[in-house]
């Protein structure tokens, strides 16, 4: 049985935070916003789980509320390996660590606010031109119902059925690496999400709550596992020795991909379905968030194509970031040197990390931080 949904301004199909943010900054510009998804929330996602200042004052913009005691604030960034650590404080103000399914269940407690339809449990079937069909399971039925809408926002992630449908699914460039993740049960050592950097893998390490850490394995294997890389990290995971994981591990596909184009006629794609960055950026949220601001700030002003150039620009930093981070993973003498050139002068890299997260200018970066690393790396 097919039925006729009321009439809705935009209809976002995908409920992670990329989603919820597209409802939330529709909503805040006044159009009526129905998503779909077929999970049931909060969604989980393996991530690093720090979210950095830059990504903080995104979400504020978006008027989401984070909980204090499902958290904890981190001041900066540290990296380990090659015998040596360096590490550096934000610029301006903390990042913080939180589990994925609060970060979703902050999002979604604020689309409700804003009166974003939310249908959880639902699946998109298929689109038109300016309808999209839904199935969802009810009572023991299976029913099928169409949405008229003027925009579709594909927000489904790295596979995309959106991006596949609207013929958006021409990459520039594609490649990837795989992540997973862990929870332990310990009280953090560190003010710092740390980066622990080895042959051909990074553990990232996040302080989410009082006495909870995050652990996330990066490699280009896809076999690759937490309990493989224990004799490569010693010192972590003498830290871990006596904490109870507190979850299983969980992995997921961090993908590299830039599109040629991120809409056609009315569809739009925003988050990971639009391109993605590396995971080692720690960018993925911060990018869907601005995302969604501009597509809503791009529908509101009337100029839909504004979206492709404001998506453009919002990619650039990011993804300049993550093919100089990426090197150190490529090239062992790189990183050998890198390291060590970062541990002999830290200004060096507190200057990365504040071109990292947009508190620097391009000029500030090259003479302050690139030309005085290419120095140590030649003379280290």
């Amino acid at each position: 049985m097919v039925g006729t949904l009321q009439n809705t301004d935009a209809f976002i199909v995908g409920g992670g935070p990329a989603g919820l943010a597209a409802a939330i900054a529709l909503r805040m510009r006044g159009f009526a916003v129905t998503l779909a998804d077929p999970s049931q929330p909060p969604i989980d996602k393996t991530c690093g789980e720090g979210l950095m200042p830059d990504t903080l004052e995104t979400l504020a913009r978006l008027g989401v509320a984070l909980p204090a005691e499902h958290s904890y604030p981190f001041r900066g960034i540290r990296f380990l390996g090659e015998g040596t650590s360096v590490d550096a404080s934000f610029p301006h103000g903390t990042g913080l660590g939180i589990r994925r399914t609060h970060l979703h269940q902050a999002l979604i407690d604020r689309a409700e606010q804003l009166g974003a339809t939310l249908l959880w449990g639902t699946t998109v079937k298929a689109l038109s031109v300016d309808r999209v069909l839904l199935g969802d399971h009810h009572s023991g039925q299976y029913d099928e119902h169409e949405v008229a809408c003027r925009w579709i926002i594909g927000a489904d992630g790295e596979n995309s059925r959106v991006r596949r449908w609207a013929a958006l699914d021409k990459p520039r460039r594609a490649s990837k690496r795989y992540g997973f993740r862990r929870h332990y049960a310990v009280e953090p050592w560190t003010d710092c999400v740390e980066i622990y950097w080895g042959p051909d893998c990074q553990l990232y390490v996040t302080p989410i709550a009082a006495r909870e850490m995050c652990v996330v394995l990066m490699s280009r294997d896809p076999h690759l596992r937490l309990e493989h890389v224990r004799d490569l990290f010693p010192e972590l995971f003498e830290k871990l020795e006596n904490a109870e994981p507190t979850t299983s591990e969980r992995g997921a596909v961090s993908a590299t991909r830039s599109l040629v184009d991120v809409s056609r006629g009315n569809v739009f794609l925003v988050g990971d379905a639009s391109g993605s960055v590396d995971a080692i950026t720690g960018e993925g949220l911060r990018l869907g968030f601005a995302q969604a601001l501009a597509l809503a700030d791009a529908l509101g002003q009337g100029n839909p194509q504004a979206y492709a150039a404001a998506h453009r620009r919002l990619l650039r930093r990011p993804a300049f970031m993550a093919r100089l981070m990426l090197l150190l993973d490529y090239s062992p003498w790189l990183r050998q040197r890198s390291l060590h050139a970062f541990a002999r002068d830290p200004k060096i890299f507190a200057r990365q990390l504040a071109m990292h997260v947009g508190a620097s200018t391009v000029a500030d970066f090259v003479c302050g931080s690139m030309l005085p690393l290419g120095c140590r790396i030649l003379t280290v």
